[in-house]
C-alpha cells in the first residue's frame, strides 16, 4: 500500500461519522432523497438487477438500489464508509452485500453485474482510466450498464489529503474528458447534465455535475 492510499483511507474513516450531514449524502431531506431515487431507477436496468456500487462510502445510494428491488453489493477503501454502509441497510431492514476494498479493483472475483453505478470517486483515483477499464469488464455482455456520477469541482478549492494534487483528475473530471476516456471501452454512451436539478444536491450548485451512462 502507497503512503498516497493509506492517507486516502484514514481520510474517508475520520469523514465517515459526519459524512451524511452533506445533503447529497445522506439523502436525509425527502427532497433530496426522491430526487436521487428517479435518477437511479432511470438509470438502472429493471429489477431485480445485480448491481456493483463502487466507492459506495456510507451506502445512501446503495439503500436506494436495494428498496428498487436491486440485489446490491457495495465496494469500498474506507472500513468505517462501509461499517456506516452496512449499519445504514440494516436499520432499513433492506439486504445489501458490502466489502471492504478497491473501488478501481473491486474484490468480487469472476462476478459479473447487469450495472456498475460510480459517484463522485474517479478524481480520488491513482489511475482512473485504468479503472474504467476494470469496471466495464465487470459488466455482462449484452447490456451492462456502466453509470459514472462525477463533476468538476476543483475550482472551488476542496481540501484533500497531502499528494493528493499527483492524481490524475484531482478536482473532478470535465464531462467531455470523461466520456473520451469511456468512448473506446463501450459501445455507447450518453451525457446527462446534472447541475441544474438542485434537488440532487441540496440547494443549487455552479460547478458541473453530470452522469454518464455507458452500455457494452
Amino acid at each position: 500500500m502507497t503512503q498516497l492510499t493509506s492517507a486516502i483511507i484514514d481520510y474517508w474513516d475520520a469523514a465517515a461519522p459526519t459524512f451524511d450531514e452533506e445533503p447529497d449524502h445522506g439523502l436525509r431531506a425527502e427532497r433530496t432523497r426522491a430526487a436521487w431515487d428517479r435518477r437511479l431507477r432511470a438509470w438502472a436496468p429493471p429489477a431485480p438487477a445485480d448491481v456493483l456500487d463502487v466507492g459506495c462510502g456510507t451506502g445512501s445510494l446503495s439503500l436506494l438500489l436495494a428498496a428498487a428491488g436491486h440485489r446490491v453489493t457495495g465496494v469500498d477503501l474506507a472500513p468505517q464508509m462501509i461499517d456506516h454502509a452496512r449499519a445504514k441497510l440494516s436499520a432499513a431492514g433492506i439486504e445489501g452485500r458490502f466489502v471492504v476494498g478497491d473501488a478501481a479493483a473491486p474484490p468480487t472475483g469472476d462476478e459479473r453485474f447487469d450495472m456498475v453505478l460510480c459517484r463522485h470517486l474517479v478524481w480520488t483515483l491513482p489511475d482512473p482510466r485504468a479503472a474504467l477499464s476494470e469496471w466495464v469488464s465487470r459488466l455482462r455482455p449484452g447490456g451492462g450498464r456502466l453509470v459514472l456520477v462525477e463533476g468538476r469541482w476543483g475550482e472551488a478549492g476542496l481540501p484533500y489529503v497531502e499528494g493528493a494534487g499527483s492524481l490524475p483528475w484531482s478536482g473532478g473530471v470535465r464531462a467531455d474528458d470523461l466520456a473520451a476516456a469511456l468512448r473506446p471501452l463501450v459501445a455507447d454512451l450518453s451525457v446527462e447534465p446534472l447541475s441544474h436539478d438542485a434537488d440532487l444536491w441540496g440547494g443549487p450548485v455552479d460547478d458541473e455535475r453530470y452522469a454518464i451512462v455507458a452500455r457494452i
